[in-house]
């Protein structure tokens, strides 16, 4: 039996809420995590405001006064994010029969500008992963890893989500769980090949110890490797390769320089795992940008 309003705490609407987003949304951990950080964000908005019974009653212009505080440090793609957020939340809202409407419906997704991701040359991404070559344990795995992502164009999650029985290593390819869940493969070449065979020799047997862990990359306990981890190894090897790149910059660069190279789009939408052609046509824009720093670095003449 459903309770009523009154008798809900937050950690018990945000306890149901996160069920609804796994089981009937079949969101990714990843996106249910950001959806309920933004709820509870907006819950505690209200319960400064007269409590959790507001959910009954709010409108959207309530909702667009609490949008309006939260836009002061967030740009537009986060903002419409958190509008996502409240639709899906207030259609549980209304599954919970606490509500008949969505007033979060009639709120206006921001316009996306066209946000050129960074991308790093060739000699800067070689930098960095000599910078974090170290003949270590640690390093040996840091190479294999940074390898891979670079390779496969694998986002973070996706790299901290593979397990052994993932990697087909003679065949060069991964199987890959992405956004939503959804499977794909993914084609890695010879030096991502040549240095996770180096980690599988070298360094994964000194991590797992008399363990027999599935996942892939370990940390030093010789558990999951985290992506907070990974971030901060990261920064630690950028920062020695004289750069302020985010890890996210190696799938980026991936997929430049696959479009660069000719590749087709649809192929490059393929390898990412990309839902919408739209989200891998951002590449072109990255790619026309670059002619034409090219264009103004050796034909300055031109005033281009």
């Amino acid at each position: 039996m459903k309770q009523s309003l009154p008798q809900m705490n937050i950690n018990a609407i945000l306890g149901s809420y996160r069920s609804r987003l796994i089981t009937l949304e079949r969101r990714s951990p990843l996106t249910a995590e950001t959806y309920l950080g933004e709820i509870r964000l907006f819950l505690g908005y209200l319960e400064k405001r007269g409590g959790i019974v507001l959910l009954s009653s709010c409108g959207a212009d309530l909702l667009g006064d609490y949008l309006e505080e939260r836009r002061k440090n967030l740009s537009s793609r986060s903002s419409a994010k958190g509008i996502s957020a409240l639709r899906s939340f207030f259609r549980y809202v209304i599954d919970e029969d606490i509500r008949t409407d969505n007033p979060a419906a009639l709120l206006e997704l921001p316009r996306k500008g066209i946000r050129i991701p960074p991308v790093l040359s060739r000699y800067r991404i070689e930098a960095l992963l000599e910078a974090s070559a170290k003949d270590t344990v640690l390093g040996i795995r840091n190479r294999a890893l940074y390898e891979l992502i670079y390779s496969a164009g694998l986002r973070v999650s996706e790299a901290v989500y593979l397990d052994l029985k993932d990697v087909f290593l003679s065949q060069g390819l991964l199987r890959v769980r992405g956004k939503g869940n959804k499977e794909r493969l993914c084609i890695f070449g010879e030096q991502a090949r040549f240095h996770l065979t180096r980690y599988f020799e070298e360094s994964r047997g000194a991590l797992s110890g008399r363990a027999r862990p599935k996942a892939l990359f370990l940390s030093k306990r010789g558990k999951r490797l985290t992506r907070k981890g990974i971030w901060k190894n990261y920064a630690l090897a950028a920062l020695v390769a004289g750069t302020s790149s985010k890890l996210h910059t190696l799938r980026h660069s991936f997929a430049t320089e696959l479009l660069a190279g000719g590749a087709d789009l649809r192929q490059v939408q393929e390898l990412l795992g990309h839902s919408d052609l739209a989200t891998t046509q951002i590449y072109t824009h990255v790619d026309a940008s670059l002619l034409k720093e090219n264009h103004r670095r050796y034909l300055p003449r031109l005033g281009v």
